[in-house]
């Protein structure tokens, strides 16, 4: 349990940002500076500087934070402002702060109840989500994964081919898949990838997020066209966008 006593109001917030604006930028005049909190769905926090006024937006879920983790965030937050080096004592505070288990689970209620999946639907012009979804669970989980919801995503992504939320439970694949240019094995690894993520949950080591382990690593191996698929993604990511955005034109 994180200790929440001596949690800081407004005011002193407001102090914590213009001690760390004075620290990191002797020469300058502190300006005047706005704090407040904001119902952001996840652990966001924003800094802006309009018409000589500093506007700072925090997470709700760090409202009560303690004194040195709002004072860390404020030498954080003033460091990006002014590009200048964030005090590594600083980071580590706030670090492990917000990768405490109890903010982890805040957070992630919070996401479950304010968030909004789109979901698409499971069955594209090529490929079934369902019916993959199906067949690698039987080969490799021996039907051991409950099924989540499953859906394309709404736009063609290439950079991240596929996710998983845990806190939907939700496996997204990349519309972009969804070709016949695109083979069966290469979309089956890409669920088998996040399937993975459902069968080894992320891991919370000394305030650090672990996706994918040794053993993961290990089971990825374990599809038959492990190496296959890889290489066509490796050969064919770039190219395939470009010859999307071509056949795009075209149209």
């Amino acid at each position: 349990m994180i200790n929440n006593f001596m949690t800081a109001d407004i005011k002193e917030i407001k102090n914590f940002y213009g001690e760390a604006f004075q620290i990191l930028n002797p020469k300058r005049e502190v300006p005047e500076i706005e704090v407040e909190f904001y119902p952001y769905i996840g652990i966001n926090n924003t800094i802006r500087v309009r018409s000589g006024k500093i506007f700072v937006r925090l997470a709700e879920l760090c409202q009560t934070a303690p004194l040195e983790v709002q004072k860390a965030l404020a030498f954080i937050l003033i460091a990006k402002l002014l590009r200048k080096k964030v005090p590594p004592s600083a980071s580590q505070i706030y670090r492990f702060y917000i990768k405490s288990q109890e903010i982890q689970f805040r957070a992630k209620e919070n996401k479950r109840a304010k968030g909004r999946k789109v979901i698409t639907t499971s069955r594209g012009e090529i490929y079934d989500l369902e019916e993959i979804f199906a067949r690698i669970n039987s080969i490799y989980f021996k039907n051991s994964i409950q099924k989540p919801t499953l859906t394309w995503s709404v736009r063609k992504t290439f950079r991240i081919l596929g996710h998983h939320d845990s806190t939907h439970e939700t496996i997204v694949i990349s519309k972009s898949l969804d070709d016949k240019r695109v083979p069966l094995y290469v979309v089956e690894f890409i669920v088998f990838h996040e399937m993975l993520h459902v069968y080894h949950p992320t891991l919370q080591r000394d305030g650090r997020h672990y996706n994918h382990t040794p053993q993961f690593r290990r089971d990825e191996k374990k599809f038959a066209h492990y190496e296959t698929a890889e290489s066509w993604i490796e050969q064919n990511a770039k190219s395939f966008k470009v010859k999307s955005k071509k056949a795009k034109v075209k149209s």
